[in-house]
């Protein structure tokens, strides 16, 4: 009985089961609730208490795009982003450009991310500038392709140790849990020779991440309703797991194509389950 009235909840609050393509009620939210920070639920499927703002400029790095109110985390994140930009500022590899982390409250976005619900998650970009950029350069900030997609390799023109030295810095905090990064970047940091290497384990190549990496911390301390995701695989993962990434060449045969073709029209599109939010977070947007 209590999953079906959480659920009519739902519905009335999102207008309809197709999360993707409508308003998030979380969008609404305009400032953090009262209290200590709290991370609530699953990457993907949570929400955030006593949420943090991160100052818009700081020692060592920028946010960019604040307009879209995407800066808000959970204390340890914004602790973590300050000494991590301070790392950086200290190395001299340059100026930090902040993305998003999440909205105020936390919790679904309607389009753009699928996790960044707890306060745990924040996107680094990986164009480091060489001095702060102004007002209008921070909303027209366009991002540094770091790979040549459609090639599969890495971008030499924009390539260089210091980003490879920004996303070491960042795994290798014991705080993190994973980053994501494009493959092609992994092969990268792979291909160095690193004094320790066990840090490789938590950057996990994933499709998208090409101009950032996407920085996810652990369930702090005390916030007890949070869960926490599965550990990596062991090693470093620059062996045939990475391997598997790469894209098979395309097979150039009309009768397969076309075969692939009838079956993927014929074949119905499965819905996606509603996610049900914890009773936490249903509780925090009231």
């Amino acid at each position: 009985m209590y999953r079906l009235v959480l659920l009519s909840c739902l519905l009335f609050s999102f207008g309809s089961v197709s999360l993707s393509v409508v308003a998030s009620p979380w969008e609404k939210v305009s400032e953090p609730s009262k209290g200590d920070s709290e991370s609530i639920g699953t990457y993907s499927n949570g929400c955030m208490a006593g949420g943090e703002a991160l100052p818009l400029q700081g020692d060592g790095y920028q946010v960019i795009r604040s307009h879209r109110g995407r800066y808000y985390g959970h204390q340890e994140m914004i602790v973590f982003l300050q000494q991590l930009s301070k790392q950086v500022n200290e190395l001299e590899l340059g100026n930090l450009l902040v993305g998003d982390i999440a909205m105020p409250r936390g919790g679904r976005f309607s389009s753009g991310h699928a996790s960044h619900q707890t306060g745990l998650d924040a996107d680094i970009w990986l164009k480091i500038t060489d001095k702060p950029l102004d007002k209008n350069a921070l909303v027209e900030a366009q991002p540094l392709p770091m790979v040549h997609i459609k090639d599969y390799k890495i971008n030499k023109a924009n390539w260089s140790d210091k980003q490879a030295l920004l996303v070491q810095l960042a795994a290798a905090d014991e705080r993190v849990a994973r980053i994501f990064v494009h493959p092609v970047i992994k092969e990268q940091l792979c291909k160095r020779e690193w004094k320790q290497r066990d840090w490789l384990q938590k950057v996990r190549p994933w499709w998208g991440h090409y101009y950032h990496f996407h920085v996810r911390l652990h369930c702090p301390e005390g916030s007890d309703n949070c869960k926490a995701q599965k550990a990596p695989p062991a090693g470093d993962g620059c062996g045939a797991e990475l391997a598997s990434w790469k894209p098979k060449p395309k097979v150039k045969s009309d009768k397969k194509k076309t075969a692939a073709k009838a079956t993927a029209t014929n074949t119905p599109k499965k819905k996606k389950p509603v996610k049900i939010p914890p009773a936490q977070c249903m509780a925090l947007l009231k």
